[in-house]
């Protein structure tokens, strides 16, 4: 196994994390670990590891939190782990984008085998992942979480970032406000569809020659919204 191939693993059992790493490390993987769910995002940023480990249960951001997230940001598979079997936690997580799911307590065999072919399967998509979004003059670098329009940086609140994120990556598609909401917010989030047209006024102000005549972020009436560029 080469070593290029680098594994997050995000656990805040000590001795769970240790022992991941050392059957991982054995078997040829680079590894880093994170304790808690914002830790695991700085990791995963500052790293572009090529699979993630991410247990559901973590202090701070959850593991469901992290993974809607990082999702959006990187391709790299993520395995979740989890002390619960519900089927309801599968599916929320794979929902979100998890690629596959191991309940506590589990074979390091089976571990490792879901491990490979996870990272056999991603194949050369992960390599060709690209760190920067463009559309026009708009330009966003994911590593750096730094978004610019005609080499002029853009002040974005973090919705905004990853709004605007979400519609590159899926520009001509028309979302509604309930699936931005939960795209972007998360599926638990407790405020209402007005949170949407806020944010968008706000990315729409920044991103637009004339807002009020928008020509990027479309309004789709009786649907939602939809990007064009």
């Amino acid at each position: 196994m080469s070593l290029s191939k680098k594994i997050l693993v995000v656990d805040d059992e000590p001795t769970l994390v240790a022992t991941l790493r050392y059957n991982l490390e054995r078997d040829g993987y680079q590894v880093t670990t994170a304790s808690d769910g914002e830790s695991a995002l700085s990791a995963a940023r500052a790293g572009r590891p090529d699979l993630i480990v991410l247990d559901l249960m973590l202090p701070g951001l959850d593991g469901l939190e992290v993974c809607r997230i990082l999702r959006r940001e990187m391709a790299a598979p993520i395995l979740m782990l989890t002390a619960r079997a519900e089927e309801v936690d599968k599916i929320v997580g794979l929902e979100l984008g998890a690629d596959d799911y191991v309940t506590k307590p589990f074979s390091m065999r089976e571990l490792l085998a879901r491990v490979r072919a996870l990272l056999r399967r991603a194949g050369s998509q992960i390599a060709a992942e690209p760190d920067i979004l463009t559309a026009a003059d708009l330009e966003i670098d994911l590593q750096r979480r730094h978004a610019s329009r005609g080499g002029r940086a853009l002040a974005l609140k973090p919705r905004e970032f990853e709004l605007l994120v979400f519609f590159l990556r899926n520009r001509g598609r028309a979302f509604t406000r309930d699936q931005l909401l939960n795209d972007i917010w998360g599926y638990d989030f407790a405020g209402d569809t007005r949170t949407v047209d806020v944010h968008i006024r706000w990315l729409r102000e920044k991103i637009e020659d004339d807002p009020a005549k928008p020509t990027r972020l479309i309004t789709i009436r009786g649907t939602g919204y939809r990007f064009e560029g």
